[in-house]
């Protein structure tokens, strides 16, 4: 009986975090698909600052206009990093877009009972996080390559369709390819995701955060587990409120959008490994000290 029970709870979960995440990630293969039909080479570069820290900044900054969260960014960023925009432009984009845009912070603003600073704390913090993290990348990787697993591809010019309706149907064509390329990846993160919430205990977490310190990283491994989409994460934080401090909330905000269980996969079906050690490095120990400064 416990068993049934506890494949139940395995199954709502697993379910629920895929419904969550599921229309955020059409949002996302769309978006990529325009970007593959509409936008040439020579459109990006003319978008793309050519100073190196007000690109970084552009990067960071204009995920405010995509409402999608850390699932459905990856196969945009895919996009446009084939299409070569800079990896110092588009993996800030990546870090910031399922934070700070419009939907995200109105749904943090009402989960912390219409109350401004969390808000602040997430976006600034995020921006601040995406831009430092972009001016490393481009030093150390400047003329590298994207980092892309296929990257070659980027070098091949393919010709695009020439009439509207041609771009429309190309433009479906492409979503329903990266619909199912990064679907399985968004379902085996969902699946591992929902079983780590059903074996790891949160009491185990709580008891382990006792300090500032360990409570940000407690938070910054829940955030990690339980791989929520942006769009709810703020009501979820919201309710360790009375448990974990603000510092440690702030943790959970900013480090669950960049990098989770289910977006992990993605990530390793998009970048080449070294490349994601190296990321998730930074995004954790600049979360880290972020949280510090609360």
């Amino acid at each position: 009986m416990r068993r049934v029970s506890t494949f139940l709870q395995l199954n709502t979960i697993f379910i629920s975090i895929i419904i969550e995440a599921l229309p955020f990630v059409l949002i996302g293969v769309f978006i990529s698909g325009l970007i593959q039909m509409f936008v040439t080479e020579q459109m990006i570069a003319k978008i793309v600052p050519k100073n190196r820290v007000l690109a970084v900044l552009y990067g960071a900054l204009i995920g405010a206009l995509f409402p999608s969260c850390e699932c459905g960014i990856i196969p945009i960023v895919h996009r446009l990093l084939k299409k070569g925009v800079p990896l110092h432009v588009a993996i800030p984009f990546m870090l910031t877009g399922p934070i700070i845009n419009p939907i995200v912070l109105f749904s943090t603003f009402i989960a912390f009972g219409n109350n401004w600073q969390m808000v602040w704390y997430r976006a600034g913090f995020a921006i601040l996080i995406a831009f430092v993290i972009g001016i490393i990348l481009s030093f150390q990787y400047k003329g590298k390559g994207t980092q892309l697993l296929d990257e070659d591809e980027h070098n091949h010019h393919h010709e695009h369709p020439k009439t509207l309706w041609q771009k429309f149907v190309g433009t479906l064509n492409h979503a329903v390819e990266e619909f199912f390329s990064v679907g399985k990846y968004l379902i085996i993160g969902a699946f591992i995701a929902a079983s780590m919430q059903i074996f790891v205990k949160t009491s185990v977490l709580m008891e382990l955060g006792q300090t500032k310190a360990t409570s940000s990283l407690v938070m910054m491994a829940l955030a990690f587990i339980l791989s929520l989409c942006s769009e709810a994460d703020a009501f979820i934080a919201a309710s360790f409120r009375g448990t974990f401090s603000t510092s440690s909330l702030v943790a959970f905000l900013l480090i669950g959008p960049m990098v989770d269980i289910k977006n992990l996969l993605m990530l390793y079906h998009t970048f080449k490994k070294k490349f994601i050690a190296v990321l998730i490095l930074y995004i954790v120990v600049l979360v880290f000290i972020s949280s510090m400064l609360v």
